[in-house]
């Protein structure tokens, strides 16, 4: 045990400390591809840590709660372990707790406006309509 890995049952995984940067870890889990997407992420304001908009360099430690706002959804997270290190999808799964909402269907995804192209810009009352129909 003295490489800085532990073996867990499936695998090996790095020895995490108490805390983790909130990009690595979102990198770490998988819920990017990569660090800078996750690091562009945070610097957009799309990553809030216990409710409060997170830097990159913000360390998250095991009960915080991690939102991502990321490929046209929502997730919510919470940090059962800091890992800095990217590790395999069965150890990352074991890594946080997902509160996310379901993903929308294919049919909730579909209702988007789409214009007739050269109809310019929608009006007051379309725009409204086009919100109701979103939801919002």
């Amino acid at each position: 045990m003295t490489d800085g890995t532990r073996t867990t049952e499936s695998g090996t995984a790095p020895l995490e400390s108490g805390t983790a940067r909130v990009d690595a870890w979102i990198w770490s889990v998988r819920l990017t591809k990569t660090r800078s997407v996750a690091a562009t992420a945070c610097r957009a304001g799309h990553v809030k840590v216990n409710g409060e908009r997170a830097k990159p360099a913000q360390q998250v430690r095991a009960g915080d709660e991690v939102r991502l706002f990321h490929a046209g959804r929502e997730r919510i997270v919470v940090v059962r372990r800091p890992v800095t290190k990217r590790v395999g999808p069965p150890v990352a799964a074991e890594c946080y707790v997902d509160n996310s909402p379901p993903p929308p269907t294919p049919v909730e995804a579909a209702v988007v406006g789409i214009r007739d192209r050269g109809a310019g810009r929608p009006t007051k009352r379309e725009r409204r309509e086009m919100e109701h129909l979103r939801g919002r």
